[in-house]
């Protein structure tokens, strides 16, 4: 790519954005002396920043320990308000023009906080944050695989159809808690009309994508990157698709991918080695993700700058991508279309017609 193109003021879109995962360090240490939460590893901001980098965590189960305390710090609905705003308002200056942020509310009610008192709270600071930037972010409600509150989670989801919640999730760790535990949760989230999307194929086999697709009726698979264990990889490509990975190329599902977090949790040793490149040029329908921008030290401007230099992508690649992504989200249409085609495509060419002309 040509190296005078901005990465940053290009248009971007993000599907899988955790938002306890992108709490701003300055933010923790505020709310953490507000509600009075001394369980943070220290409170000099430097050094809590290096803490939570999660780089050398090895494995998703201790990548996901880090949560604990951005958690701890989001207790009530002023703290879940101004975390929203506050990544909305990252998003934004980082050039995104189309974002879905999820996060788990049954994880925020340890002080007396119902589900929808979070939900609410979320909404909140999104709606604050869009009436500043005019970026509007749709909120996805997760539950989590390990725990056994996910039908209660989806009903408080489904009371907020309309309302800026756009889907919901499932979420946490996936070796031994198979989606299909929750069919309960997903009927609610289906009869109410809304977007599915299941964390699966992150540290888990195919059959982990096969279950959240075939018995749990997602639309979206969050990550799915061990689809490639259903093909060969070799030498940069994939070919030889077995049933489930040519059902997903088929069906064009929609993959949820965060190269920089995968290398976190060991799916693979470094970005250059990432197979996002072989699934796109495969046909697969992936999109580009920051997954916790906190926990991985990611932009969404870094991990498309990744997709150029370590992917080989292109400027035609990025705008196909994001175009992609924005088709795949969750909200309304014509919104969606409307960035479709005053922001993405416009922008694009501009930028490639530049690149051609230097």
């Amino acid at each position: 790519m040509n190296q005078n193109v901005s990465i940053a003021a290009l248009p971007k879109a993000v599907l899988h954005d955790h938002l306890d995962g992108g709490v701003r360090v300055a933010t923790m240490l505020d709310l953490a002396d507000a509600s009075g939460y001394g369980e943070l590893p220290t409170t000099d901001p430097a050094a809590l920043a290096s803490w939570f980098d999660q780089s050398e965590s090895g494995s998703l189960e201790r990548y996901l320990a880090a949560f604990a305390h951005t958690v701890g710090v989001m207790q009530t609905a002023e703290a879940i308000e101004r975390v929203a705003y506050e990544a909305v308002e990252d998003l934004a200056n980082d050039g995104v023009v189309y974002a879905e942020i999820r996060f788990g509310p049954a994880l925020h009610t340890a002080s007396g906080l119902a589900c929808e008192d979070a939900i609410e709270a979320a909404l909140a600071g999104l709606e604050r944050a869009f009436l500043e930037t005019g970026l509007r972010a749709g909120l996805i409600p997760s539950a989590l695989r390990n725990d056994p509150d996910s039908e209660t989670v989806a009903r408080a989801t489904a009371r907020f159809v309309g309302e800026g919640v756009v889907g919901f999730d499932l979420a946490g760790p996936e070796a031994g808690f198979p989606p299909d535990d929750h069919l309960p949760a997903f009927r609610v989230i289906h009869d109410a009309g809304l977007g599915l999307t299941i964390h699966a194929g992150e540290a888990d086999g195919p059959n982990s994508i096969f279950r959240a697709l075939a018995t749990c009726g997602a639309h979206r698979i969050g990550h799915g990157v061990h689809i490639v264990d259903d093909a060969t990889w070799n030498d940069g490509e994939l070919t030889d698709l077995g049933a489930l990975a040519q059902r997903v190329l088929d069906e064009r599902v929609p993959l949820e991918v965060a190269v920089r977090s995968n290398v976190h949790t060991s799916f693979v040793p470094n970005a250059a080695s990432h197979p996002l490149g072989a699934l796109y040029r495969a046909g697969f329908n992936v999109s580009i993700n920051t997954d916790n921008r906190l926990m991985s030290g990611v932009t969404v401007t870094s991990e498309y700058a990744s997709a150029v230099d370590d992917q080989g992508m292109s400027l035609e690649d990025l705008a196909s991508i994001t175009t992609e992504a924005i088709r795949a989200g969750f909200g309304s249409w014509d919104e969606r279309r409307r960035i479709i085609d005053e922001d993405v495509r416009p922008a694009y060419a501009a930028a490639i017609a530049a690149a051609a002309s230097d």
